[in-house]
């Protein structure tokens, strides 16, 4: 498996998106855990896969690919490297994917 590198814009992106599901006082701990935990699942699939997801916004980066998260509209960006997978965003499907990856460094 190839280690996967989280870079802190990808972090706030999860902790925006967690902080979005505890606003719902009702649902919010286990929505946010179901997505935690799908995170997971899904960095440890590109770990172990490293050339699986779209490539449909390679255009703005070489290499980049997203993969869809299944219960959350959620896109993980990641790039591979020889050494490791780099996770730039996590970012809502409803974004602005173009802008939001322009604005990452």
């Amino acid at each position: 498996m190839t280690p996967v590198r989280v870079r802190p814009e990808a972090d706030r992106d999860v902790d925006r998106a967690v902080a979005f599901l505890l606003e719902d006082e009702e649902q919010a701990p286990a929505a946010a855990r179901q997505l935690l935990a799908e995170l997971e699942a899904a960095f440890a699939r590109i770990a172990g896969h490293p050339g699986i997801g779209s490539r449909r916004y390679a255009r703005l980066l070489r290499g980049l690919r997203f993969w869809k998260l299944r219960r959350h509209p959620y896109l993980i960006f990641h790039v591979e490297h020889p050494a490791f997978i780099d996770v730039l965003r996590v970012l809502h499907a409803a974004r602005d994917i173009p802008a939001a990856l322009r604005e990452t460094g």
